[in-house]
């Protein structure tokens, strides 16, 4: 089975995402889906992104981890799956999605794609855990999927694929796991962040829903205000804004880059079906 496909990013997130509106993708096969997605001998992404018909939306967005698990939400891929949209006219520049996290809306602009978030539940602030020798602190909280994010001088310093891997299987989080970002604050309103992704199992190029959920650590434990503004690895960077009531964010808007990169053909029966995940 041969299937078109289009190579997209959003500020270093890299996907792959297909028209997927007459059904005809067997993305229920998580070995296939997780080969379409390996570096090394399928197309390479970290996520593969299909738009569906929704009857309740001008589309469905369904994501799939690289290991062809799919995921509730994931924010610089619904900002490439709305421009994508628009691109094979399944919507117009003002959109509505569905996910699994709900109806998510978008707008295209001439910074890229904005996307409104989920509102982040089950904080938990403050959070001690014991890894090796070492205590972490650190945010919990999820923005339709669940972040933990740890304050550090400098992110680039960190040990994020070792200490990134441990805290994400720490049994605190058990069963599912979760994200871990490593955030700097700088002021005003600025930040860098490095993020180890669950179901990428290693640093991701970027992270929407991690610049979400270490804006709104900042605005309700350091005092900044929105927008702010979050550097990705890739160089690019990130607005969250919203609004600041009752001592809580609501509102988020996730706003940056999406690039198309290039399209093709795979044929789905000549993956590598061994086994080997990235």
């Amino acid at each position: 089975m041969k299937l078109k496909f289009t190579k997209m990013h959003g500020a270093g997130n890299d996907f792959v995402l297909i028209d997927d509106r007459d059904g005809h993708v067997p993305w229920e096969d998580h070995f296939l889906m997780a080969a379409l997605a390996s570096r090394r001998t399928g197309i390479g992404c970290e996520g593969v992104i299909l738009v569906q018909h929704s009857d309740k939306a001008d589309f469905r967005m369904r994501f799939l981890n690289p290991d062809g698990t799919e995921v509730e939400m994931c924010g610089n891929g619904a900002r490439c799956a709305a421009a994508f949209a628009n691109r094979i006219g399944a919507s117009g520049t003002a959109l509505t999605m569905e996910t699994m996290c709900g109806l998510v809306d978008a707008q295209l602009n001439d910074k890229g794609a904005c996307v409104w978030m989920p509102e982040p539940v089950k904080k938990n602030y403050g959070l001690e855990l014991k890894v090796g020798e070492e205590t972490i602190r650190g945010d919990f909280l999820v923005m339709g999927v669940p972040h933990f994010v740890v304050q550090v001088p400098n992110v680039s310093a960190v040990d994020v694929q070792g200490l990134g891997r441990a805290l994400r299987l720490h049994p605190a989080f058990a069963p599912d796991g979760t994200n871990v970002d490593f955030v700097t604050f700088r002021a005003p309103n600025r930040m860098t962040m490095r993020t180890y992704e669950r179901g990428v199992e290693a640093e991701s190029g970027a992270c929407g829903t991690g610049a979400v959920a270490c804006a709104v650590v900042a605005v309700e434990t350091a005092g900044f205000t929105l927008p702010t503004q979050v550097k990705m690895p890739s160089g690019c960077d990130l607005i969250i804004d919203g609004d600041w009531r009752h001592n809580k964010c609501t509102g988020l808007t996730l706003t940056g880059p999406v690039k198309f990169v290039y399209t093709g053909e795979v044929e789905l029966d000549d993956l590598d079906m061994s086994g080997e995940i990235d």
